[in-house]
């Protein structure tokens, strides 16, 4: 399987220093942008399937990405949204007193999703994609968090290991290539070569 992976555009709510969550967030300008410049980066990429989380953001770049695949069946899950952060959601990292996405990482709100939970949750979601799609090319548009969790589980980290794993960038693509006995090659990570201010 051939593994694609990458995050949503800029949010006005990413500017303002929002957190977000499981609310939909709005693309910028400057993140509308990103993904028609991801859009173009993956156009000549073979997707047979586009898995995007239901959350506005990302939903908003898929589809600017699925415009290059008519024929790739778009799907949006539940499985893909950022972590569930509860009472923080819209709240300011400031007002938090969070400095970076990495400090909202190390740390569980009351009635949100702890990072043990984002994990089995990339785990799971990983699990039933390889079962269903070992022979496939597979585009999955996401979040911060649950990226890194991706990328976590991909790489046999361990749920606290994932707090230092690099900043992931907004439309940065990564792309892992899964042999049939789930062994993972990374060929490209974190790149935002195509993106033009």
């Amino acid at each position: 399987m051939k593994l694609i992976i990458t995050r949503h555009g800029e949010t006005l709510e990413n500017i303002k220093g929002i957190i977000q969550g499981h609310l939909p967030g709005k693309l910028s300008d400057k993140g509308i942008n990103q993904a028609k410049q991801v859009a173009q980066r993956l156009k000549d990429e073979k997707l047979d399937f586009i898995y995007s989380s239901d959350l506005e953001r990302a939903a908003s770049t898929a589809r600017e990405i699925a415009k290059f695949h008519p024929d790739s069946p778009v799907l949006f899950v539940k499985d893909l949204r950022e972590r569930f952060l509860g009472a923080w959601q819209g709240k300011s990292k400031k007002a938090m007193g969070f400095t970076s996405n990495k400090g909202i990482l190390e740390y569980s709100p009351e009635g949100g999703e702890t990072i043990e939970m984002l994990f089995t949750r990339a785990d799971n979601f990983l699990t039933r994609l390889f079962l269903k799609h070992q022979k496939d090319s597979i585009l999955c548009v996401g979040h911060y968090g649950i990226y890194k969790a991706m990328v976590g589980v991909l790489t046999g980290k361990s749920p606290l290991e994932i707090l230092a794993i690099e900043d992931l960038h907004n439309t940065a693509v990564s792309v892992f290539e899964i042999d049939e006995n789930k062994n993972c090659q990374i060929t490209v990570f974190n790149c935002i070569s195509h993106l033009i201010e």
